[in-house]
């Protein structure tokens, strides 16, 4: 049983160390990963390649459509068989009999056939096409948005893993200086100076500050783990970020509007001009069609033989006169479908410039925020050092020094919050107005 363990024990120890395997990372690094490897964003230019391919099958519209078509028969009709000798140019005087015409001897011909159809004019797949060509660009448009958003959604995750290392350090030297505290608070009550009742409120402080640690450890893993998924890796490690949490507050112009030229805005404007088009193809789906059409054909008794041919040429003018007024509703329904997409590129642009207005006014009372709870953790760490120096001289009580220990960390903790905010509020601000 002994050995048993010893060779779990082997075996698990490596494992539990790359488990623990931490990898320092750096922002820069972090982006190009992400831009590069991210599914999402993947996924997102997939959505373009197949919107060119669309454009690519709507270029049809220009070029001939060919067929190649071989057919083998054999037949005793009258008619066929007397038709057949002409297609293959082998009718002869004895063939007017008209006993032979009545009664034909079977016949076999092996008919070989190329029809082309050449588009002349087709105004409503002129206007599809260029539709088509409008949503491959708005589908452009919208994935360099979207590869944008990647980038502040891994801005945003990073920031959370510099505040989970901050908010770990934070409590390490809270958990250290609880630990401090609670050494000095026992020999107070080993020494009869302070109640039973002071001592357990030490211990719960104690117990807080160890829970609140282990929670800051955990925080620290799921954020790296976030990260490594916006990375689109898996492997068992965590991440440290080289560069700090930053913490301070530097004043930056952004402008009060959004721009016209917004990739996401250029794709609703893209999708806008293909329902414009869709409504023109609507309209002209109801005008003739003009198409040139050509054959040419070999009629032979061998699969081989291309003795006899003939061609055809000519032009068609087709024109669906009345269907039921399908194509009146059809193109009522593209009308409407047009007006309601500049509808919604209006209705988006002015919440987009509410959302910026906003963001605008939410980072001005940030930078405030900021301020002041900077200037309330240094209070905070002034009033703990005052209380603990009373403390140690008899003149403060054993919860008023709990308290202003927990004050101290909790507006440091809350500072950090307030500059994670502001820092994404500052990125997600030139998100808006990039």
């Amino acid at each position: 049983m002994n050995r048993l363990n010893h060779i779990l024990l082997l075996v698990l120890i490596p494992t539990f160390f790359l488990a623990q395997k931490e990898i320092m990372i750096d922002y820069n690094t972090y982006i190009e990963k992400v831009k590069k490897n991210n599914i999402k964003a993947i996924n997102a230019f997939q959505d373009y390649k197949i919107a060119k391919a669309d454009v690519k099958s709507a270029n049809a519209l220009f070029m001939p459509n060919i067929n190649f078509n071989m057919t083998g028969m054999s037949t005793n009709s009258p008619l066929m068989t007397f038709g057949t000798k002409l297609n293959q140019k082998s009718v002869t005087m004895m063939d007017f009999n008209p006993e032979l015409l009545n009664n034909p001897e079977s016949i076999q011909n092996i008919n070989t056939r190329i029809d082309v159809i050449q588009p002349l004019i087709n105004l409503d797949g002129f206007y599809g096409r260029q539709a088509a060509i409008e949503k491959a660009n708005a589908t452009r448009w919208q994935a360099l948005r979207f590869e944008q958003y990647i980038e502040l959604e891994a801005y945003k995750s990073y920031l959370i893993l510099q505040l989970a290392y901050k908010a770990e350090n934070v409590l390490t030297i809270a958990n250290q200086t609880a630990d401090e505290n609670m050494t000095l608070v026992e020999n107070y009550y080993k020494n009869g100076m302070i109640q039973k009742a002071d001592l357990l409120n030490a211990q719960v402080r104690v117990g807080e500050v160890k829970n609140q640690f282990q929670i800051a450890k955990s925080n620290v893993k799921n954020a790296s783990d976030h990260v490594l998924y916006m990375m689109n890796e898996n492997e068992l490690q965590i991440l440290r970020p080289i560069e700090f949490l930053d913490t301070t507050i530097s004043v930056q112009y952004f402008g009060n509007q959004i721009p016209e030229n917004r990739f996401d805005i250029k794709a609703m404007e893209s999708a806008t001009k293909a329902y414009s088009n869709f409504a023109k193809m609507s309209s002209f789906n109801m005008l003739p069609r003009l198409n040139a059409f050509g054959s040419y054909e070999w009629n032979d008794k061998k699969i081989t033989g291309f003795g006899a041919s003939n061609y055809m040429v000519g032009i068609q003018l087709s024109w669906s006169v009345f269907d039921g007024s399908k194509s009146l509703h059809k193109n009522e329904k593209a009308k409407l479908e047009f007006q309601k997409a500049k509808n919604d590129l209006e209705e988006y642009k002015n919440h987009n410039q509410l959302e910026l207005n906003k963001t605008i006014r939410q980072l001005n009372d940030l930078e405030q925020k900021v301020s002041l709870y900077n200037l309330a953790w240094n209070q905070a760490k002034e009033a703990y050092k005052i209380r603990k120096n009373r403390y140690i001289q008899g003149l403060e009580k054993t919860n008023d020094l709990m308290m202003s220990e927990t004050m101290m960390y909790q507006k440091e903790l809350e500072f950090l919050q307030t500059i994670f905010e502001y820092n994404f509020t500052k990125k997600y601000l030139e998100f808006l107005t990039k």
